[in-house]
């Protein structure tokens, strides 16, 4: 995550009688957390069409200081390794560490390194962060999946960390791009992401070394030189102050540490306060009281941020701090508007202006056009509109803000911010889910009396920002569930995250996503002791570990669900486990276990008078003794079938039964008896109208009389069979 932001809130009331511009002007383009790109820049030549208050397209970055840092790195690429000095190129990729404190500048030099990079790397840039909003590691799976995801390869649903991080050096093997790993604990969350690929190149940005990663090239980023610092601070100041004091200057740029963090906090205080002076600025640093036990190097960046943050009015200062408290750490008016309990548009307001104070980061949108303008989302109705914009709180200030909520907030409180959050997020996904539904369904119709800020103005607007926001919305189930006090609510966010994801993405698509929503339904149900959701749980997992070919996992959560089912008398799960336990054990060839299962699950259908998929039971009971060679046993279950199938009236269902028959006599030895029952499904499927049944019926009769000796008329059967298939291929 980038170390640093730009961000507002509701401005100071210095700045009442500057124009409305100035506060737009300082969101429209961020400057770069590492002290890299600068302050408020101007509104002329913004896009046509882009409305009053949105982020404008941003201008070329401009980097401030660190050449030495870049050309050091640089070198690094060239120079010959450890594993390469026998002459022989290197097996893996060659590693660049940036390391230093959060707040330093090391993403945005890192970011740098990768811009000027980039045309030497034609499969492009792979970006991971891999530490947690929280503070803690992301799991290996999930980075793994989610850059094997961007290298558009399917992963399985399920697959384990060595399987992923596999798939992924596989996927690198042939190819040269950059990997960036943000953000990184340590050396294990990276040495597992490496790819045996010496043709791509991993920038990793940490707070302290990669030990036991070979050949490792580090690059330690410290303070800022004076005169980068200064530049800094007058993109937000404007030259003049800087002119006045340039001494001043320099001494608020010590007393920032050079941090390009605490230096964009301090421009972004001065830049809302146009009448301030330099020495202002400095004389407020410099009164921040420091806590007795903060370590030194923190201190430049505690100073920044608590000045920024005493200049909040009480409201946006609380939804700053609750804004922690966003799943992913992705923030939107939506996600803020609940946590603080405001409307959409006074959240959107505070947004804004937080980025102009340096508080927060705009967050690039990836499906954005070449305006900047990114797809629509809830709100945003018409073509000249701009959707919500969505921010994060740069990871150096986290844990700073958290400790604010933490001394301000009740935990009560707390507790009920989450559970609007979870709330708004429920209803938003409802409102995502019924887009994919046709105009007049009821769906449809129920959303469209929702408040127009729930809105979706089309289907791929919905679709868009499901998409954008899937990691988040996984995020906060996976949080909802780790609390454990406000399961109704997730709950009811993972079923209706079920369902909007296989409304927009479908099943095959989804199946990595749903797995991980069924684990954690699983882990709710077990905690709460509620037997049909952990049986329904278990089935859903059991399906995609058996799609994914985990079969003996599958027949374990197969029984698991089983006997969750029965214990609550859950006749339709448990008959779906039954039929799911001999259906397993049918692709495991073990066809004895596959019929006592389906025939319990058969003498569940008829107990409960389900003549349909008693029929289908019969059916496949009939096919796992085919398999095994019980000829007696397998005749007896397709007749039962084809008797069901009469007396329901499903002519097609009759036909498709007699003739297995048929097949099943054959291959018994009992050719005649096989030819005659063939017929009598041939014109069973006639009345019932079924094409393909008839042709396949028609070929079947036709090997039949070959084997019998009577060619000619096969010939005919044949050929009626082959008409019959360029009318009704199979």
């Amino acid at each position: 995550m980038t170390d640093q932001a730009v961000g507002g809130g509701h401005l100071p009331p210095e700045t009442a009688g500057r124009p409305a511009t100035a506060a737009r002007d300082l969101q429209a383009s961020p400057p770069r957390q590492d002290g890299v790109a600068g302050g408020p820049p101007s509104r002329r030549g913004a896009p046509e069409g882009t409305a009053p208050g949105a982020p404008a397209a941003p201008p070329a970055s401009r980097f401030a200081g660190r050449r030495r840092e870049l050309k050091a790195l640089r070198a690094d690429i060239a120079r010959t390794g450890l594993d390469t000095l026998s002459g022989r190129r290197g097996a893996r990729s060659r590693v660049l560490l940036i390391a230093g404190r959060p707040g330093a500048g090391r993403t945005a030099l890192a970011e740098e390194l990768l811009r000027e990079l980039a045309d030497d790397y034609p499969d492009g840039v792979l970006r991971a962060v891999l530490t947690a909003p929280g503070g803690g590691a992301v799991g290996t799976d999930r980075t793994a999946r989610e850059l094997l995801t961007a290298l558009g390869v399917d992963s399985p649903p399920g697959a384990t960390e060595d399987e992923l991080t596999e798939s992924l050096r596989a996927a690198l093997a042939d190819r040269r791009a950059l990997l960036f790993l943000d953000d990184a604990p340590g050396a294990e969350q990276v040495e597992a992401l490496l790819p045996d690929a010496p043709d791509c190149l991993v920038v990793v940005v940490s707070q302290g070394p990669l030990t036991g990663i070979p050949d490792v090239r580090p690059c330690t980023v410290g303070g800022l030189d004076s005169a980068a610092c200064v530049e800094i601070l007058a993109r937000f100041a404007g030259p003049t102050r800087i002119t006045v004091d340039p001494r001043i200057a320099e001494a608020v740029a010590e007393e920032c540490g050079g941090q390009p963090a605490a230096l964009v906090l301090a421009g972004g205080w001065l830049a809302v306060r146009p009448k301030a002076s330099i020495s202002d600025l400095r004389n407020e640093l410099h009164g921040v009281p420091l806590p007795e036990d903060l370590p030194r190097g923190l201190r430049p960046l505690y100073r920044a941020f608590r000045l920024a943050y005493a200049a909040l009015p009480p409201p946006a200062a609380r939804i700053l701090r609750l804004l922690t408290l966003a799943p992913g750490g992705l923030i939107d008016p939506h996600i803020a508007s609940a946590l603080a309990g405001c409307s959409v548009a006074a959240a959107t307001t505070m947004l804004q202006d937080f980025v102009a104070l340096g508080l927060l980061r705009p967050v690039p949108d990836e499906e954005a056009g070449a305006d900047g303008v990114a797809a629509s989302s809830p709100g945003a109705h018409g073509s000249g509109s701009v959707p919500h914009p969505r921010y994060q709180l740069p990871s150096c200030l986290g844990p700073l803000a958290r400790e604010l909520l933490q001394e301000h907030e009740r935990p009560a409180d707390i507790q009920l911010a989450r559970a609007r959050m979870l709330e708004r997020t429920v209803r938003l996904l409802l409102s995502c889910r019924a887009m994919g539904e046709p105009v007049d369904s009821p769906a449809r119709q129920k959303v469209a009396g929702l408040p127009r800020s729930l809105r979706f103005p089309s289907e791929d607007a919905a679709a868009s920002w499901l998409r954008s926001r899937r990691d988040a919305l996984l995020d906060a189930a996976r949080v909802a569930v780790a609390d454990g006090e406000l399961d109704t609510l997730d709950r009811r966010l993972m079923a209706a995250l079920t369902r909007t994801l296989l409304a927009h993405l479908g099943a095959q698509a989804a199946a990595p996503d749903l797995y991980a929503l069924h684990g954690l339904v699983l882990e709710v149900a077990r905690r709460r002791d509620l037997p049909h959701e952990k049986a329904a749980a278990l089935l859903n997992l059991a399906d995609l570990d058996g799609q994914c070919g985990r079969t003996e996992e599958a027949l374990t959560r197969y029984r698991g669900a089983l006997e969750a089912a029965r214990s609550v008398k859950d006749p339709v799960a448990t008959g779906r486990a039954l039929e799911s336990l001999g259906g397993t054990y049918s692709e495991l060839g073990d066809w004895q276990r596959a019929a006592d299962w389906y025939g319990r699950a058969l003498e569940l259908r008829l107990a409960r008078g389900e003549s349909a998929d008693a029929a289908r039971l019969h059916g496949r009971i009939g096919g796992a003794h085919t398999y095994a060679g019980r000829w007696g046993d397998a005749l007896k279950e397709w007749r039962a079938a084809a008797r069901t199938y009469r007396r329901l009236g499903d002519v097609a269902g009759q036909a498709r039964a007699t003739g297995e028959v048929a097949r099943v006599q054959e291959y018994a030895g009992r050719p005649e008896e096989a030819l005659r029952t063939c017929m009598e499904a041939l014109e069973t499927a006639r009345s019932a109208g079924d094409g393909r049944l008839e042709a396949a019926l028609q070929l079947r009769i036709a090997d039949t009389l070959e084997r019998l000796g009577d060619p000619a008329a096969a010939r005919l059967h044949r050929a009626v069979g082959e008409r019959l298939l360029e009318d009704h291929p199979l």
